[in-house]
């Protein structure tokens, strides 16, 4: 019999009604290690033992063969094979018999590296005294983390901080023994909170005002003025959610139906804040408008049964809302996390249009899953066999109050978009701890406090000493020594380069791929395209824009040698550039004006003297065409226009 698992124990998932391997003969009982001669503790020899060969299988909610080690009552159960050893009999005890090997077709585990004797003699020392079980130790599911909702307390602040989020991180700077530095100046904070909120460069003459500016307040006045551009606040967020939502204008699945924008529903949504409670609801229980996020790709052909659109919208949920990676549970009881198949197809069972079998590596089961929520601790779902209750019932429960995990999912992703690292990490596995517990859980319960309003959290966020600090070098490291020091530096997104390079060139795309109504039902007519309303091309693509196939939460970082060639010799940049250089010597200027005003849109300063000589010389006198091109590409290759510091 092929054992279709490798870990020992395994041998406890044969189907139902096959047999259990024969009994020890004399011989082989002689020939098995001798058990051990002293008193075997079982949290320090028997323990390690069982979480490095059979916890993966038989632990953490899973049950092989309906067979799991959660506790000693679990263990004597036994599975569809009978018991797993007889206390005080350790030659009889089917566990000894797998483990020592003595049938090449069961032994234990199949892969990896076999007990040894001096472990097979502690077993069987173990079983012998009696299978002695420490009632501190369980190999059951642990309470998910960053579930419930908590409200830390306030420290006694020992300084003059009074964002809440720099009160929160006070005794934290302290603990690191982190003197912070002094906040970035003017033009770079205005630089930053103007890519951040609508996505744009700061209008030169904005950025001079605001320089200008003497009140105490105008920092926070102008994260608030910005929240307030409706339009140009939901034209920048709609690539943050487009690639978690998995919302394009053309690819896969659009020519034969079975994939469905939901441009229209998310631009409303961010132009009037939907509250995020509703935000989430209207997804995970869609009306017609917003459900081509659960509907997912009908991929032409059988791909693999973890592929359905059922178990797509299942993955798409717990993932964007609850950051939980059900992936490989939709193949197998996961290897990487403790969620099992059962608890993947509970959740894809809510989607179903029908019962629906449960699939082990392509391999049907026989067994319907029985739609559930992930997350028993919040409710248990309504198992209606109609389709319509049952959605509206999964929602409920994932947007309730009582769900701290919708809230702190959403904070940590809007931390990470701000601070380039995210408080819990990674993004899609909040099971880990956060690196500061207590401002996660209060920025969490502030939100909901403020009826999920997400400009009120990024509003928080912004305004804080701690966003306003230098940035930091980044790193595509996640270690568990991380300490916070600053936000990281940061590349601009594909959208927001090519959007830069169209405020410095006046050079937009063409109409949007999808025509869009106002909320109150008139018709947008934008003044310049934004990147983030057509589809991607060959320069976005190059930039890191995913082809969002799949739900993709969070972009890569690093620069790549693709990225290089397409800024370098791309035709598209280059057809940009060109057409830049001709609206820009349309309007008669000086060379060292132009120079002047380039630098402006382009950096939000002056040049310095030399860049004025150099850049004069370049544009040439008169000013020339190819010089202009010239000098416009060199900007927009500059780290000081390609990075957010």
């Amino acid at each position: 019999m092929k054992l279709p698992c490798s870990h020992w124990l395994t041998a406890f998932l044969f189907a139902a009604g096959s047999s259990a391997p024969a009994a020890l003969t004399p011989e082989q009982v002689a020939q098995l290690p001798p058990p051990a001669a002293h008193a075997v503790n079982f949290s320090s020899e028997i323990k390690p033992i069982f979480e490095a060969s059979c916890v993966k299988c038989h632990g953490r909610g899973r049950a092989k063969g309906e067979f799991q080690i959660d506790s000693r009552a679990t263990l004597l159960k036994g599975g569809d094979s009978g018991p797993a050893l007889v206390p005080g009999k350790s030659a009889a005890s089917l566990l000894v018999e797998l483990v020592a090997g003595f049938d090449p077709a069961s032994v234990m585990p199949k892969k990896g590296t076999k007990l040894t004797r001096e472990q097979i003699g502690v077993l069987r020392a173990w079983i012998d005294q009696g299978a002695p079980w420490d009632p501190n130790v369980t190999f059951a599911r642990a309470e998910p983390a960053n579930l419930k909702t908590r409200r830390p307390e306030f420290p006694k602040s020992q300084g003059k901080a009074t964002n809440p989020v720099d009160r929160l991180l006070e005794p934290y700077f302290a603990a690191n023994k982190i003197k912070p530095p002094q906040p970035v100046d003017d033009r770079a904070f205005a630089r930053r909170v103007y890519l951040d909120v609508v996505g744009l460069l700061p209008p030169p003459d904005k950025l001079e005002s605001f320089v200008a500016d003497k009140s105490k307040d105008k920092r926070a006045k102008l994260v608030r003025r910005l929240l307030a551009d409706q339009e140009g606040y939901a034209l920048h967020w709609l690539s943050f959610w487009n690639d978690m939502l998995r919302n394009d204008y053309k690819g896969t699945g659009y020519i034969d139906g079975g994939r469905k924008q939901i441009t229209q529903w998310l631009f409303t949504a961010l132009e009037t804040n939907k509250p995020y409670d509703q935000f989430v609801a209207e997804l995970v229980n869609p009306t017609a408008e917003s459900e081509g996020f659960t509907k997912g790709i009908v991929w032409r052909g059988v791909v693999n049964a973890s592929q359905t659109p059922a178990m797509q919208a299942a993955q798409g949920v717990s993932q964007v809302f609850m950051g939980v990676n059900l992936k490989c549970a939709s193949c197998h009881d996961s290897f990487v996390n403790d969620w099992t198949l059962a608890d993947a197809y509970g959740l894809a069972g809510v989607y179903a249009d029908g019962p629906l079998e449960m699939v082990l590596c392509d391999k049907p089961t026989g067994k319907i899953a029985a739609p559930k929520f992930i997350y028993a601790q919040l409710g248990e779902l309504e198992t209606s066999t109609n389709k319509t209750v049952r959605l509206q019932h999964l929602a409920q429960l994932i947007t309730r109050r009582e769900d701290g995990r919708l809230s702190r999912t959403l904070v940590n992703r809007l931390w990470q978009k701000f601070f380039g690292r995210g408080l819990v990490e990674p993004l899609d596995d909040m099971e880990h701890p956060a690196w500061n517990p207590d401002l996660i859980d209060w920025l969490a319960e502030d939100f909901a406090d403020h009826g999920y309003d997400v400009k009120h959290l990024i509003e928080v966020m912004l305004t804080s000493r701690a966003y306003q600090l230098p940035a930091t070098p980044a790193t595509e490291q996640v270690g568990s020594d991380f300490v916070f020091r600053g936000p990281q530096v940061r590349r601009l997104s594909a959208e927001q380069f090519r959007d830069a390079v169209g405020a410095l060139t006046g050079v937009w795309y063409g109409s949007p791929a999808t025509p869009f109504l106002r909320a109150d039902g008139s018709t947008n007519h934008f003044t310049a395209t934004r990147s983030a309303l057509v589809a991607a091309d060959t320069l976005q693509l190059a930039l890191g824009r995913p082809n969002r196939e799949q739900v993709l939460t969070s972009r890569a970082t690093a620069a790549t040698t693709l990225q290089a060639l397409e800024l370098t010799n791309g035709a598209e940049l280059a057809e940009v550039l060109a057409q830049g250089a001709e609206k820009v010597i349309g309007i008669p200027a000086p060379g060292p004006e132009l120079v002047t005003q380039l630098y402006a849109k382009a950096l939000g300063r002056k040049p310095t003297r030399a860049e004025v000589e150099l850049a004069t010389s370049l544009v040439g006198q008169p000013v020339q065409k190819t010089g202009v091109e010239d000098l416009l590409w060199g900007l927009t290759m500059m780290p000081e226009f390609q990075l957010i510091y």
